[in-house]
């Protein structure tokens, strides 16, 4: 098939553009810049930004699914720049499914959109955990309102699925992992709270193969269609030994010490207040958010994806930290 990937070049993307052509489909990513890796890959590319629906429209012609990959992440910057990326975006993405008669589009949605202040969530599935409200985050809010808007647009002519996939890591990460271990070699890396509370992870070849698995089952009527799904190792662990765990791997200091919640949400708050008042570039190192996700626990049931369609975690926690130390250490792996 010709299938239409947004996002191709970000961590997740590159996993999913290697994944089908290796299962001999033909791939086009759509993304802001240009990546030498998607060429190796024989991956067409089109530059284009998400909020022009023309644009959109335009690079899903001719293709017959679509993974839609593409968002703006993170703790911090303006609301519209978050609801331009992934309310609008996805909007277009839809727009484009109907244009086009496209009839499968599997999305990448985050477990964020479910996120309550300090709620934990211990072994809930997307049929238990409602969504959240109140959010301090614009990527939790604009997230929220385009899955929803996903899986209103399932129907007898597209079938659509959003996957949850919480923390991804792994060998190719330029993002969570560089910026731990900086933190941790300059000593400003801590626990909010003991470090007690228990979270999901998800090994990068995990999270491709549930979008890949989700895909194969997805179809009009099929059991996964207009539904979500978190999706994770299943393998629910502290913080403390997920975070230590990553560090080993890289080869840098472990942590040991921590903050108070209440010390870290006052200090989120500060930063927040700064940030928005002064031109400070970057975003802030705590926000009220990261405070509430860092200190709480976040683990669920991964029994509805093996359900509907098949998903197994086929890397554990323990062979994805070998295959990580092995990458870390290969020549040219990251820029350290």
């Amino acid at each position: 098939m010709k299938i239409l990937v947004t996002g191709g070049g970000g961590f997740l993307g590159r996993a999913l553009c290697r994944g089908l052509v290796q299962r001999g489909h033909e791939v086009v990513s759509f993304n802001r810049g240009l990546y030498p890796v998607l060429d190796t890959l024989g991956v067409r590319q089109l530059r284009g930004d998400l909020a022009e629906r023309d644009a959109v429209v335009a690079a899903a012609r001719g293709c017959e699914a679509i993974f839609h990959n593409a968002a703006k992440a993170g703790a911090w910057g303006s609301h519209d720049s978050y609801h331009r990326a992934n309310v609008v975006g996805t909007d277009n993405v839809l727009a484009a499914c109907r244009t086009h008669a496209i009839d499968r589009l599997v999305y990448t949605s985050t477990p964020s959109v479910t996120h309550r202040a300090t709620h934990p969530v211990a072994g809930g599935t997307a049929d238990s955990v409602p969504y959240g409200e109140g959010f301090k985050a614009a990527y939790a809010a604009t997230k929220t309102i385009a899955e929803k808007a996903v899986l209103a647009a399932n129907d007898t002519t597209l079938a659509t699925v959003a996957l949850r996939p919480r923390l991804i890591w792994g060998p190719g990460d330029n993002q969570l992992l560089p910026r731990l271990v900086e933190r941790a070699r300059a000593g400003r890396l801590r626990f909010v709270g003991d470090g007690s509370n228990v979270i999901d992870t998800t090994y990068i070849d995990n999270a491709a193969q549930a979008h890949f698995d989700a895909f194969e089952h997805l179809g009009p009527g099929a059991a996964c269609a207009g539904r979500a799904y978190f999706i994770s190792n299943g393998e629910p662990k502290t913080v403390r030994e997920v975070v230590n765990g990553l560090l080993r791997a890289a080869g840098a200091p472990l942590v040991d010490k921590s903050i108070p919640f209440g010390v870290a949400y006052a200090a989120g708050a500060a930063c927040e207040a700064l940030w928005s008042l002064l031109p400070l570039r970057g975003e802030p190192p705590m926000t009220r958010f990261l405070a509430e996700q860092l200190s709480t626990t976040h683990w669920y049931d991964m029994a509805p994806a093996e359900r509907d369609f098949g998903y197994r975690p086929r890397v554990s926690f323990h062979d994805g930290l070998t295959q990580l130390k092995h990458w870390w250490e290969s020549p040219g792996a990251i820029t350290r």
